[in-house]
């Protein structure tokens, strides 16, 4: 599985060899910026640095770039996630000159009119819909029409609304792909310790039945996970290693030490494979 960025770096190939493609000024600076409203992660939303693209030009000549840019990443992967799949219907946009987030505004994408394109030149659309965060249901409907995977997240599952959350295991389908938490979110043990709440936590012990400890709770997801009619589980190595979120992978709206997580190869070991292997067969995700 590949993950592909929606927006493309500033200071890129990219960018500088089609200028009019993105929302530049004439001596190549931003003029607007990619990032996201204040939501979960963030109280001033996220700054990305990247120019928004200019979509009227990429509609005039055909989407080929994006066309090009999905073809190239498939000769590297069997499937795609389309991070930000959001921003093929609405993105927001920052002027550069913004400190954070706060002050942008939506636009609309023509994302319908790129995915039929790409439905026509990869008709067995290998791609995954990354369809999280506070989304409208126009959204969820384009992602419908193309019978894209969407995601659901089981750290999202245990607010106020649970019994109709969408990332709740009873409401799961199975053109989706189920993960304990994701890149962005803290390990499941680290999340119960410093970001579930009390209320959460009682959830969590109603929902499943049993009075749920630190230690429990990664082992809990990782079987609810593989429980679900999701069609593809999706496990964080922190999460199998049942590591604290010292050990996260990333913290969004921050640039300092992200993306620097290892493990050891002997963490890996024939108890794990053992666990992971009896999963799988319990509940059937090797058919």
């Amino acid at each position: 599985i590949g993950d592909l960025p929606f927006y493309i770096n500033h200071d890129s190939a990219d960018v500088w060899a089609n200028p009019h493609f993105f929302s530049l000024l004439q001596d190549g600076a931003i003029y607007k910026m990619a990032g996201v409203p204040p939501d979960y992660f963030s109280a001033d939303g996220q700054l990305w640095g990247m120019p928004v693209y200019n979509w009227e030009a990429l509609q005039k000549d055909g989407f080929k770039w994006w066309l090009n840019r999905i073809a190239k990443n498939l000769e590297w992967f069997n499937l795609l996630r389309l991070d930000h799949f959001r921003a093929f219907y609405n993105f927001w946009e920052v002027d550069a000159s913004e400190s954070t987030a706060v002050n942008g505004k939506w636009n609309f994408a023509p994302g319908a009119e790129l995915l039929q394109l790409l439905s026509k030149s990869f008709p067995e659309m290998p791609f995954i819909a990354e369809d999280l965060g506070d989304v409208q249901q126009e959204v969820f409907k384009l992602r419908d029409e193309f019978s894209l995977p969407g995601m659901k997240v089981l750290q999202f599952a245990f607010g106020a609304d649970m019994p109709v959350s969408p990332h709740i295991l009873h409401h799961h389908s199975p053109n989706f792909i189920v993960y304990t938490g994701t890149h962005d979110n803290n390990t499941t043990r680290g999340w119960y310790n410093q970001d579930l709440s009390s209320a959460g936590k009682t959830r969590l012990n109603r929902y499943f039945s049993q009075v749920v400890s630190e230690e429990q709770i990664a082992a809990l997801l990782i079987k609810a996970a593989y429980a679900s009619v999701a069609k593809i589980a999706i496990i964080p190595i922190q999460d199998l290693l049942n590591l604290g979120g010292d050990c996260r992978t990333n913290i969004p709206g921050t640039a300092k030490d992200n993306w620097s997580f290892k493990i050891l190869f002997d963490s890996c070991n024939s108890e794990l494979a053992s666990q992971l292997r009896h999963s799988v067969t319990l509940y059937n995700r090797n058919a």
